[in-house]
């Protein structure tokens, strides 16, 4: 039998995603017409890896696989181990990104009222200047927004028995950047703190993650996360949704842009948005509601009402 007649038969996207996922193809089994392998045999394929560790010959077959070519004969290399964090959350996010359809609505928010009033925040006795983090201002728009569309606050982790999660309480989550790897902590009950009361919160966990002082509790039980590039820079991007959530906000680097209002070109303060969602819950069309939502919420008509 010729090696063609053993090629295993799969369209070249579905061989293109099996290499973004690090998969070998020929070890898939394929469930379409005469074993022909498909997207989702990918995913349930990678899903049983993490839902059930390989045997030493398994490994070592992908071992052998992986190691045609070793690193150290093109050059110089320098091996590390992978940062303890790092290593935790990497099956939780394979198992997102291969069990959730992820779709990611990009749009921008005019944060111009609002930037103004972030700093014109003075303290009444002193009368010296406030500093308060824009990503305060974000929590609290999107607590308003998550009030009105509770699809979003909600987890289908019981998805087999066909059940839905409607959370009642409003744990954001935070993605902090640390030196041992990305955390999540959440700021609990944000509906009922004011804007100092969160930005003060904000501080404390980024402290506690970046000092190893958070407690593992904190990683869970959350509404909605947010994930900011706007210290770093960039603009859009695709954030990985954090299971058993259903959707996640990233907030890019703001700037400034020509805008036509009213007849003639001004300057405003925009915010690149980028919300990825469960698409097994939440629709385009929802999504696209939630981020007009949002904008409204973070634009000049709420940027008072988002202190308080």
């Amino acid at each position: 039998m010729s090696d063609q007649s053993n090629k295993i038969s799969a369209s070249p996207k579905v061989r293109k995603f099996a290499r973004e996922l690090g998969v070998d193809i020929n070890n898939v089994k394929g469930t379409e017409r005469l074993g022909r392998v498909v997207e989702k045999d990918l995913k349930d394929f990678v899903s049983s890896k993490i839902n059930h560790p390989q045997n030493n010959g398994e490994r070592q077959k992908e071992k052998i696989i992986k190691s045609e070519y070793q690193h150290l004969d093109f050059g110089e290399i320098e091996i590390k181990d992978i940062p303890r964090v790092k290593k935790i959350a990497a099956p939780h996010l394979v198992n997102s990104w291969t069990n959730i359809p992820h779709v990611t609505n990009h749009d921008e928010a005019d944060i111009t009222e609002m930037e103004e009033f972030r700093s014109s925040i003075k303290d009444n006795y002193t009368g010296e200047r406030i500093k308060i983090t824009p990503l305060a201002f974000i929590i609290k728009a999107l607590v308003l927004s998550l009030k009105k569309f509770p699809s979003f606050n909600s987890s289908i982790d019981d998805i087999e028995n066909g059940k839905i999660t409607f959370k009642k309480y409003f744990h954001v989550g935070i993605a902090v950047d640390t030196q041992h790897g990305l955390m999540v902590p959440k700021i609990r009950d944000a509906n009922q703190k004011d804007i100092s009361q969160i930005s003060e919160e904000l501080k404390k966990v980024s402290d506690d993650c970046r000092n190893l002082k958070i407690d593992k509790k904190e990683f869970f039980g959350g509404s909605m996360t947010i994930t900011s590039l706007g210290g770093i820079g960039g603009s859009f991007f695709t954030p990985i949704i954090n299971f058993p959530e259903v959707a996640i906000l990233g907030v890019g680097r703001s700037y400034k842009k020509q805008v036509f209002i009213d007849g003639k070109f001004a300057p405003r303060t925009m915010l690149p948005l980028s919300l990825s969602y469960d698409h097994r819950i939440i629709d385009g069309a929802e999504a696209a509601k939630f981020n007009n939502e949002l904008k409204d919420n973070l634009g000049s008509n709420f940027a008072y009402n988002l202190s308080k």
